[in-house]
This record gives C-alpha cells, structure tokens and sequence, in this order.
C-alpha cells in the first residue's frame, strides 16, 4: 500500500530502520517506570497547568471522571523541547540523564519526523521542506517526549467501562510516534475498531489534526481508542514512551495551496472553520478542555472547531 492509501484509510502506519537501537528505546522505558515510581510529593512538585491548557511536567492519574464513579488511570511526564523557551524543573532522575533524553528526542524529531514531513510535501507536489518550515525544532512549539503509564483496573472498573480505557479520539498535532503498545485500536471508516499489532523494532505513525487541517482531509486524523489488556494481562500497569510532533505555534491551519489538493477536489471543500486559528490555539484550547470534560461529553471546541469523542 502507498503511504498515501495508508494515510487515507486510517491515519496509521509504521516504520522501522529508524536508527535508534532496542538498547536505547528500552532505556527510555527504563526512565519512565522510575519516573513513575517516585514518591507523589516528589512528582508533585512538577504538575502541569493542566487547567491552563498547560501540559509539560507531570499529570497525576485520576482526576478526570471519566464514568460515574470512576477516574481517569493515566499518569502522564512530558518533557518538552530541549531548547531555551522550555527550560524547566524535573526531577533530580530526569536531570541526570537529560543528555540522553535529549539525544532521543531530538533524533526521533530531525532524523525521523523530518523524514516523514519531506515525504509529505513530495506526495502532495510542493517544495520538500514546506512542512519543514513550520516544524523547526529550535522555534516555540507543542512538540514533547511523553512518558506514560496505565494504571490497571480492577475487572468490575474494566466491565463499567465496556473494557474501554481511553475513549476514541484524534490526537492534537500533526504526527505521533509511538513505540509498540499493546491494546490500541483505530477506528474504520466503517465505524469498525480494529487492533493496531504492535511490532517489535518499529514504530507507529499516527496523523493528526494539524495536518488533516492543513491538508484539508486528504491526509486523515486517525481515531483511536485504548481499551483494557486481555485477562492474562489484567494485573500489570502498562507504559508508554511517545513523540508528539505539533506545529509552531503562530502557524494558521490552513489548508496548502497543493496541486494534489486541487486536482482531488480538496480545495474545493473547505468550511473556512480554521481562518484564524492557530496551531498553539488549537493544542492550548483541547488540553483545557479535556481535563473539565464531563464522562458524557462528545465535543471540545476551540474557535468553533470541534473536536468529536467516540465510544
């Protein structure tokens, strides 16, 4: 399948040779388990302005509903760019290996994210660095390294939940790589949820808003959902290492003027919802609103644009 069709149909795909080693992929994963294994106090001290539509540092599990009774199990580091605008507190455990987190990151951005991007631009007939511009590393965006982890459940909370841990949604940027996980699935275009296999030495791709806005749709956003680890799982906390790639922050998402685009008919169905809205605006206002969304909520608005939740 061309990297078009895969974009098109579900907004997810993997890659592999990415040049990173096993070694230095379980060492992040390493990381993160200590991170997490920290005293609360201590993690404490770096908790994200979630309410502010803030998210780098840590994010404590629970306290979101997400049903009746029950709290959200996702414990969340975010260690944003290495660059100045950025600088500031993490725990001692981080600092220690800040060489090498930083290393990781920023491979993963320049030698893969700007790999991708320039595959992007050339399939839709523009100038090879046309996303790159307004991805550069060293300028003010949402772009961060995330450490995760997924609490586990006892089976009354999995079966008050329909086995759904995260409801389906789209993901904010324009990219996220994700190393293999267990238990995600992605939503068809029939409605259908399929299992994203997880496959050793790669990585998964997933599109995001920022560039089905930019691409008017061509390029689709992928809905996906975590649901709960099958039985013989159930009793271990789950972890997660992630790339989210977010444009600069002042750049409008407008769709490109591409000749792909035009030839398709994309340019021809554009609700003119985004005139206006940046990509800092878009990330800013779905953060905010995800920590005071309601169990029964289905939309998150930012200007007018609306971002949809799927059981």
């Amino acid at each position: 399948m061309s990297l078009p069709n895969a974009n098109g149909v579900l907004g997810f795909f993997y890659i592999i040779n990415f040049g990173l080693s096993q070694e230095q992929v379980d060492r992040q994963f390493s990381l993160c388990k200590q991170v997490f294994d920290l005293p609360t106090d201590e993690k404490m001290k770096y908790r994200a302005d979630l309410e502010k539509g803030g998210y780098n540092g840590y994010k404590p599990f629970g306290i979101r509903e997400v049903k009746p009774g029950i709290k959200d199990n996702t414990e969340i580091y975010n260690i944003p760019k290495f660059i100045p605008q950025y600088d500031r507190e993490h725990p001692q455990l981080v600092r220690e290996h800040w060489d090498e987190i930083e290393h990781f990151a920023r491979h993963i951005h320049s030698k893969v994210v700007g790999k991708l991007l320039v595959l992007f631009a050339i399939v839709l007939e523009l100038p090879e660095d046309y996303f790159l511009q307004n991805h550069q590393y060293e300028e003010k965006s949402d772009c961060h390294l995330r450490w995760m982890k997924y609490h586990k459940r006892t089976p009354e909370q999995n079966d008050a939940l329909d086995n759904v841990w995260v409801k389906g949604h789209t993901d904010f940027g324009s990219l996220t790589l994700l190393q293999p996980v267990a238990a995600l699935q992605v939503r068809t275009p029939e409605g259908e949820w399929k299992y994203v296999k997880p496959y050793p030495g790669s990585i998964t791709v997933n599109i995001a808003d920022a560039l089905q806005f930019l691409t008017n749709g061509f390029l689709k956003s992928s809905i996906h959902r975590v649901v709960a680890p099958p039985p013989d799982q159930a009793n271990v906390d789950r972890h997660g290492v992630l790339y989210f790639v977010r444009p600069e922050d002042n750049l409008e998402l407008l769709p490109v003027e591409s000749p792909v685009l035009q030839r398709l008919g994309y340019d021809k169905s554009l609700d003119q919802s985004t005139v206006g809205l940046t990509a800092g605006e878009w990330v800013k206002a779905r953060v905010a609103k995800n920590v005071s969304r309601a169990a029964n909520d289905d939309e998150s608005i930012a200007k007018g644009v609306k971002a949809k939740y799927y059981d």
